[in-house]
């Protein structure tokens, strides 16, 4: 089934429009293409409204917020829920600055998202409306582990059920849920963590996955988690001596690129609680 979801990704080239952070924004172009959707790029007010309107996917992701964008992406939210468009919210940072709490909170809200995907300090932060993060990083205090795994499930389970949404928490071990079934994923590498913006790039993918399979919300999500965790391990599987994590970097990405359906269904780590 997972596999299936990156097969329709390729068949249907879903049109994603991206209001990210600029630290970013060129390799969650790389990874959409990777994966077989197209990206567009903007977040200025006056242009979110045309822009989206074209497009099957709104990724909001608050990595680096400015009063410009942070109008834009209430605009466009507003308008892809009008059209029935997918929507991703990554509340990147929240908990961090009041400014990045306030208007993660705020955006969820105001707008109605299919998917939220976020660290687990962020999702947290959601949920209570407060919180504190290691800057974008999740704190360890937080974190998804063997013996937190079924508080973890429950929390992300009920966060679900409260918002309407798919909501996708990442980390060591990765959960996918809505109020009734959470996909527990284990693939990836540590190592992912030493390059900048993988969970980025995952939102984007996310983004086109789901609006790809708009009748299997969450199971595309969990494929997308897949997908980016089994190239995480396929491209550290390929480094050679001397590659660093610039290397490594371009290794997922021709990872998502050569990923097919028969590849992710059998390299996916999961189950099902």
């Amino acid at each position: 089934m997972l596999g299936k979801c990156i097969d329709n990704v390729r068949k249907n080239v879903p049109l994603v429009h991206n209001i990210t952070n600029y630290v970013t924004v060129n390799d969650v172009a790389n990874v959409l293409l990777a994966c077989g959707g197209s990206p567009i790029m903007s977040d200025e007010p006056d242009d979110v409204e045309d822009i989206t309107t074209i497009c099957g996917g709104l990724n909001i992701n608050i990595g680096t917020l400015n009063k410009s964008s942070i109008e834009g992406m209430f605009l466009a939210g507003k308008k892809a829920n009008e059209l029935g468009h997918v929507v991703l919210l990554d509340p990147v940072g929240a908990g961090a600055s009041k400014l990045r709490t306030d208007t993660a909170v705020k955006l969820l809200n105001e707008i109605k998202f299919d998917v939220v995907r976020g660290n687990i300090s962020e999702i947290k932060t959601l949920a209570l409306g407060s919180g504190t993060t290691k800057g974008v990083d999740a704190d360890v205090a937080d974190a998804v582990t063997e013996e937190t795994l079924d508080s973890s499930v429950a929390f992300v389970k009920s966060l679900a059920e409260k918002t309407g949404s798919v909501v996708a928490v990442t980390g060591a071990i990765d959960l996918v849920a809505d109020a009734d079934k959470c996909y527990v994923i284990r693939n990836g590498r540590a190592e992912m963590g030493k390059i900048t913006g993988t969970g980025c790039q995952l939102s984007g993918m996310m983004t086109a996955f789901v609006a790809a399979n708009p009748d299997a919300k969450l199971e595309a999500a969990a494929a997308a988690v897949c997908t980016m965790g089994l190239a995480g391990e396929i491209g550290w599987s390929r480094m050679q001596e001397g590659d660093g994590n610039s290397t490594y970097r371009n290794r997922i990405i021709d990872a998502i690129f050569n990923m097919d359906a028969a590849t992710l269904d059998e390299g996916a780590k999961f189950e099902i609680r």
